[in-house]
């Protein structure tokens, strides 16, 4: 039980800012879960952020995120003014929630290696003694992991057991569900990573360790970018939104043309793969080329195996997708496409309604979500020739590779390498699937980027008023044009995108959105 005296002498050891109101971003809390005394996670990050920024990412039972109304729950906590409402605030909390008082809490917790999360995690522990919470501390984590962690420990036992509850238990299952995916093939080259000098740095490091070497005829992987012995360095120049947001591979790539390029964020949540043509001209594998990559390859396998009319395999995408991409997915894979708004926790909800859904959001951030009846079905189904068995061990395989509970960039990447072995592809044939259309994401700094409320799955501006008007008297200027604009849901900025014909046309008619923001914006 609680000690009230207890919250209320922490709560004084850390008052908030009086200048600051604090909000959760996109990373919201999602999925409906009934906590009982089940393990929650709590992941001290800023993701792709500067250094100096810092934040939190809350874990349900399921590894997934919490459900949707404690957005409104954490948000009141952390706006209270005072010591006493913040603790008038838990105890409502509790009250609304008909939580029992002897209900014992545990939480699961870990950070990134930014040079604030050692202070951070010494709040969080104050508030879990105060309330009287059992934790413990994983130290440095990527995200995914200590979801995967979550998702082990709560399920350890059970007959949904998702692997050992340990991060060693998370490099030994992406190692031996690689090995079964492979079934036998051969990787071609090696994939260079950059790891924004984050802490996917030296977890990929340790991942490799577990992976068969490239003389063993294992996969090559180049780690470049790693450097966690100075905080300031984490996404500077370097990281999956520099590549999005400019086009163009980090400075201190050196790799050679043709050569496949992937990009990490801050937390190893998200990855982008990008090379450089025999011309030198850079070429970006985004988000929307990883889901149809997975789409085409699941899809395939599904027909192979001969489950392709028991399992519905979909497409979720936000507005930042290409309209190339989504052409592609409807017209040539034939595969149903759902838009929804920005934020893993719609895009993941959506992805449940299908069989097997594959949801990427442009930026690198997604996975593959295999609803139980598809496990069910993939699991339990008798092959009819040694084709469905070898296409049926290749699925059953990708089951267990791909990390469910969220967007996971170590293990997205085994993915991705597992499809192209397979395929026999290298970047230029993933690249030569589809031609995107010219596209540009510019950020804009604003004063308040709550004045701009978006709908339509954030593909128009409601408010301020007259801008989405303007918006469009711009895109109709252009052929093939398509722009939005959205607020950043962790930072006062906006992010505009746009999409043309051609690339000069698609830079004018970014910059001439991004100027009617601007000048909304103040």
């Amino acid at each position: 039980m609680a000690d009230t005296k207890a919250i209320l002498t922490a709560s004084a050891r850390f008052p908030k800012p009086a200048d600051r109101t604090f909000q959760y971003g996109t990373a919201g809390f999602r999925m409906k879960a009934k906590m009982n005394g089940q393990i929650i996670g709590v992941m001290i990050t800023a993701s792709h952020n500067p250094p100096d920024d810092n934040g939190v990412k809350l874990v349900d039972p399921m590894g997934e995120m919490l459900e949707e109304s404690w957005e409104t729950y954490g948000t009141t906590l952390a706006n209270a003014p005072t010591d006493d409402k913040l603790l008038e605030a838990y105890e409502n909390i509790i009250a609304e929630c008909h939580i029992e008082p002897d209900t014992k809490a545990n939480v699961v917790f870990a950070r990134d290696t930014r040079a604030s999360g050692p202070h951070l995690i010494s709040i969080l522990m104050e508030a879990l003694k105060a309330t009287n919470t059992s934790y413990t501390d994983y130290k440095l984590l990527t995200t995914p992991q200590l979801h995967y962690i979550t998702r082990c420990l709560n399920t350890k036992g059970t007959g949904y057991a998702y692997g050992e509850p340990t991060e060693q238990g998370y490099y030994e299952k992406a190692a031996s569900s690689l090995k079964a995916a492979m079934q036998g093939r051969q990787f071609s080259g090696s994939v260079t990573v950059d790891c924004a000098n984050g802490v996917g740095g030296p977890k990929l490091r340790e991942l490799i360790k577990h992976l068969p070497s490239a003389s063993e005829g294992g996969l090559e992987i180049k780690v470049v970018n790693d450097d966690v012995l100075k905080p300031e360095r984490l996404n500077h120049q370097c990281g999956a939104d520099f590549v999005k947001t400019n086009q163009r591979a980090p400075p201190s790539s050196h790799a050679a043309p043709m050569t496949r390029c992937a990009s990490l964020d801050g937390d190893a949540d998200r990855i982008i793969f990008y090379f450089n043509d025999t011309d030198g001209n850079f070429r970006l594998l985004d988000g929307d080329r990883i889901a149809t990559l997975a789409a085409l390859f699941i899809g395939d396998l599904a027909r192979s195996a001969g489950l392709g009319e028991k399992l519905k395999v979909g497409v979720v995408q936000t507005a930042y997708a290409n309209g190339a991409s989504t052409a592609y997915v409807t017209q040539d894979l034939r595969l149903p496409v759902v838009c929804t708004a920005t934020g893993v926790k719609h895009l993941h909800h959506a992805a449940t309604k299908f069989d097997v859904g594959v949801y990427f959001e442009a930026n690198g951030h997604g996975t593959v979500v295999f609803s139980d009846l598809a496990l069910k079905r993939i699991g339990k189904y008798s092959p009819q020739s040694p084709a469905q068995f070898s296409a049926l061990e290749t699925l059953r395989a990708l089951t267990a590779l791909v990390n469910q509970t969220v967007g996971d960039a170590l293990s997205d990447l085994l993915l991705v390498e597992v499809i192209l072995a397979h395929k026999g592809w290298g970047p230029k044939e993933w690249d030569l699937t589809y031609t995107d259309l010219p596209n540009r994401l510019v950020r804009v700094e604003v004063a308040d980027r709550f004045i701009f409320k978006a709908v339509d799955a954030e593909r128009r501006l409601e408010s301020p008023p007259g801008v989405q008007a303007q918006i469009d008297a711009a895109v109709r200027k252009f052929k093939n044009g398509r722009s939005f604009a959205r607020a950043s849901g962790t930072e006062d900025a906006v992010r505009v995108y746009a999409e043309a014909a051609t690339r000069s046309e698609t830079e004018d008619l970014a910059q001439k959105v991004a100027t009617i923001v601007r000048q909304a914006g103040g």
